[in-house]
């Protein structure tokens, strides 16, 4: 498979911030993606960034545990070149921010504890080519086994009220809908338990339809200016307008279920779709069609402030996907677990340009 042209050769030197990003944590996060990809290599995505052709530095980093900043340099700098990724259709390239929520619950339905989070319903089927029936909506990747075959699933609305009935059991209960409903957009959360164990749940599977944001929603009914809508800026708006919760969220017919995660390092983020650990300030989410799971992408972000510092100039490492995230110069940076975190992430909204650190075997070949 080719390169794809939208990939433009650069030098270290002229790439904006590389001498002073400290690299060490973006080298412990790419070595779990050596470790995880060990006989199981990733699938390689449309850009043309053969899977294979990451094993050189995958080796070199399983025999390594750790490096200083100063080694993580020369590592990346040995195996890599850097190439401009240019943003395509788009006019420039974009970054927002995830996080994993940490909010209390209870394992029972109570007063306080009535909104559910999901597990897999007993009548969820994922779709392929293969069992797609004649009609049934290209997009879907989820659907429903009923008694005249197979259908759509049924929608949020209709989830919220009572559809799926007794095929699944929820693994724990909320507090507020509102909490739930961004678990559902973050794809993960972790939950205080009354007695003070914390539990873990991540994305399991989903409804099928299209998601779409409160954020545009509320700006396309003038009740946020669109730059101004972040997720803060989201939840004031619910608190203040609490009969409206549930006519907005219902814009968003797609539904996510879970299942419960271990919480093996509290350090690191839940397991993602690159079947790795999160790390917090390293690991971004991608286009998972066009990119291949495990690339060092740096992104520069003069305007982004939020992670403290001026301007955000860093190594992250491809380790996710999200239905939102399409388009070769765009990604989601994943903050951390918990309220601080979220206060990061909610605020990122930033034009950005991206840069992909491609195996040297592959460059040379392609150049």
């Amino acid at each position: 498979m080719p390169l794809s042209p939208l990939f433009r050769t650069i030098s270290y030197q002229a790439l904006p911030g590389w001498d002073s990003d400290a690299l060490a944590d973006a080298y412990s996060a790419f070595r779990l993606c050596a470790l995880k990809s060990q006989g199981n290599p990733y699938k390689t995505g449309s850009l043309g960034v053969v899977a294979g052709a990451f094993e050189p530095a995958f080796a070199a980093a399983r025999e390594a545990p750790s490096l200083r900043d100063v080694e993580a340099r020369d590592f990346f700098e040995r195996h890599f070149r850097p190439f401009r990724i240019l943003p395509g259709e788009a006019r420039k390239g974009f970054v927002t921010g995830f996080y994993e929520p940490e909010v209390p619950a209870s394992p029972c339905r109570t007063s306080a504890f009535a909104v559910p989070l999901l597990g897999i319903p007993s009548d969820l089927v994922r779709i392929d080519d293969i069992n797609r029936p004649l009609g049934l909506d290209p997009y879907l990747a989820f659907a429903r086994q009923a008694r005249e075959g197979i259908v759509e699933y049924h929608d949020r609305a209709a989830i919220e009220a009572g559809a799926i009935g007794d095929r699944v059991a929820p693994l724990a209960w909320l507090a507020d809908p509102v909490d739930a409903f961004f678990i559902h957009v973050q794809g993960a959360a972790r939950l205080v338990m009354p007695d003070g164990t914390t539990r873990r749940v991540t994305y399991a599977a989903k409804s099928g339809q299209r998601f779409t944001g409160p954020g545009r929603v509320l700006a396309e009914a003038g009740e946020i200016p669109a730059a101004e809508v972040t997720m803060q800026s989201i939840r004031a708006w619910f608190r203040a307008n609490p009969h409206r919760v549930s006519e907005i969220l219902h814009h968003n017919r797609s539904y996510i279920f879970f299942r419960e995660a271990p919480v093996d390092d509290p350090a690191l983020g839940p397991v993602a779709a690159a079947k790795v650990p999160l790390t917090a300030g390293r690991s971004i989410a991608v286009d998972r069609l066009l990119h291949t799971f495990g690339a060092p992408i740096f992104v520069d972000a003069p305007t982004l402030d939020a992670f403290g510092g001026t301007g955000f100039r860093r190594l992250m490492i491809a380790q996710d996907t999200g239905s939102a995230i399409v388009g070769p110069a765009r990604g989601d940076l994943f903050a951390g677990s918990g309220d601080a975190a979220g206060e990061i992430a909610g605020v990122i909204k930033h034009e950005a340009d991206m840069f992909a650190l491609l195996p040297r075997g592959l460059a040379e070949a392609g150049a």
